[in-house]
C-alpha cells in the first residue's frame, strides 16, 4: 500500500553437519513424533523459514495487502559464513533492499523461563566475529633432552591464563537494554542483582553469585576468546620451536579488533605475537523503532509473557544487512516447554522443535504483517 517502508524477512536453509552424531530419528527425514518435528534445521533454521512462508502464504490467501512491501530472502550458506548468500546479495545487489529499514531474521522470540517468569527475548544486536592467531616461539631441540620453559610450556601457560583470566566488563547500549528490560519485570532482590551487572565495579562479583546462571549474562558483558585450533610439531622426537593457535574471539558491539588485542596482551603478555585472521564488523547501536510492534504481537499471543531485548553472543547474517543500514530483529517466536534446553539442542544430535511452536511462530509473523505500519505515530522515514 506504500504506507510503510519495505520489510525484509530472511532466513537460511543450509544446516550444520551431522557427522559423528547419534540421532533417534534420521536427521534429514523431518519425522514428526510425539508432537515434535525431529531433524537437522528444525530450530536452525528451517523451522523459522517455514514460519515466514506460512505467514506470507496466509496473507496472500486472504488477499491482505501489507502496508509496506514484504521481501523474502532465503539464502543457503549462513552456516558456512554467508559469502555466497547474504554477503553476495548485499555486495552485488543492494538495490533489492532499497528503502528497507527493518528486517526479521534469527534468533529470538523463543520462550525463556527466568525467576518464575516467562520471557520472550527478541534479538536487537549481536557480537562480532574476530578470529585471531597467536604465535608462540621458543627453543626447539631433541625430544630426549630436558626442555623446561620451552614452547610447549609457554603454550600451556597461555591456555591456563585464558582459562582463568577475565577480560574487562563493558556496558554497551545493547546490554543495558537487555538488563533493564529483564530487571523491570523482576522483584527484589533479583532486580537489584541484575541491575548491578550494569556497574563494572560490581559485575564480576555478581556474576560469581549467580553461579551457573551467569553463563547467560557474562558473554554479553565482555569480549570472549577461546583457543580452538593448535598447530605445532612434526615429529614425536622433536621439540617444536614454533606453535600456532587459532582463537575464536567475539567482540561486543561498537568495538574493534585493536580493543581485543590490547586486552589480550594485558593478560598473556607481550612476548606472544597476535594477529587478526578474520574480522567482520557487526551491527552498531540498535534501532529500536520496530521493537514495540514486535512486543505488542507477543503481548497479544501470550499476555503472561514478557518480551525483552536480547544481545546475541553469536553472529548471523544480520552483520551483512547492517551494512545497508538495516536493523535485524531476531524474531522467530516459539512457545517452548520450560525444561527444553533450546541453545544446547541447536547443532546437536536430536535437534527438534514442538510442532505447535512452529504454528505459534507462524501466527506471530502473520500478526506482524497485519500490524506492520499501523502503530500510532508510525510514519514513513522523513515524513512528518
Amino acid at each position: 500500500q506504500g504506507e510503510a517502508p519495505p520489510l525484509l524477512f530472511y532466513g537460511h536453509v543450509d544446516v550444520a553437519p551431522t557427522q559423528n552424531q547419534t540421532w533417534t530419528h534420521p536427521p534429514f527425514e523431518g519425522v514428526v513424533d510425539g508432537g515434535w518435528v525431529w531433524g537437522r534445521g528444525a530450530l536452525d533454521m528451517k523451522g523459522g523459514v517455514a514460519m515466514m512462508m506460512a505467514a506470507l502464504l496466509r496473507m496472500k490467501a486472504e488477499n491482505r495487502i501489507p502496508r509496506g512491501d514484504v521481501i523474502l530472502a532465503v539464502v543457503s550458506d549462513e552456516e558456512a559464513g554467508g559469502r555466497m548468500g547474504a554477503r553476495f546479495l548485499v555486495d552485488e545487489h543492494p538495490g533489492l533492499f532499497s528503502g528497507v529499514r527493518w528486517a526479521v531474521g534469527e534468533f529470538g522470540g523463543f520462550s525463556l523461563p527466568l525467576a518464575g517468569r516467562r520471557f520472550y527475548p527478541i534479538m536487537i544486536a549481536e557480537k562480532q566475529r574476530c578470529w585471531l592467531k597467536a604465535v608462540v616461539t621458543g627453543p626447539g631441540g631433541h625430544g630426549s633432552q630436558i626442555h623446561r620453559g620451552g614452547t610447549m610450556a609457554r603454550v600451556g601457560r597461555m591456555l591456563k591464563t585464558l582459562d582463568r583470566a577475565r577480560l574487562p566488563i563493558h556496558v554497551t547500549p545493547a546490554v543495558r537494554l537487555v538488563i533493564e528490560g529483564l530487571a523491570a519485570n523482576l522483584g527484589f532482590p533479583k532486580k537489584w542483582l541484575l541491575k548491578g551487572l550494569l556497574h563494572p565495579h560490581w559485575a564480576d562479583r555478581i556474576l560469581g553469585w549467580l553461579g551457573e546462571k551467569s553463563r547467560v549474562f557474562e558473554p554479553m558483558l565482555r569480549h570472549t576468546v577461546n583457543a580452538t585450533v593448535i598447530r605445532g610439531g612434526q615429529a614425536t622426537n622433536v621439540i617444536p620451536s614454533r606453535v600456532e593457535l587459532e582463537l575464536d574471539g567475539r567482540l561486543l558491539p561498537g568495538f574493534a579488533p585493536y580493543d581485543l588485542l590490547r586486552e589480550l596482551k594485558d593478560i598473556i603478555g607481550p612476548e606472544i605475537d597476535l594477529e587478526v585472521l578474520a574480522y567482520e564488523p557487526g551491527p552498531g547501536e540498535p534501532d529500536m523503532g520496530l521493537f514495540e510492534t514486535l512486543a505488542g504481537v507477543m503481548n497479544d499471543l501470550d499476555p503472561d509473557g514478557r518480551p525483552v531485548p536480547l544481545l546475541m553472543t553469536g553472529v548471523s547474517d544480520a552483520r551483512f544487512f547492517a551494512q545497508l543500514g538495516i536493523q535485524t530483529y531476531g524474531f522467530l517466536p516459539m512457545n517452548l516447554p520450560d525444561d527444553f534446553r533450546f541453545i544446547e539442542t541447536i547443532h546437536a544430535a536430536d535437534e527438534r522443535v514442538p510442532a505447535e511452536a512452529v504454528a505459534f511462530g507462524a501466527e506471530a509473523l502473520y500478526r506482524l504483517l497485519v500490524r506492520y505500519g499501523s502503530e500510532p505515530g508510525f510514519s514513513l522515514p522523513n515524513t512528518p
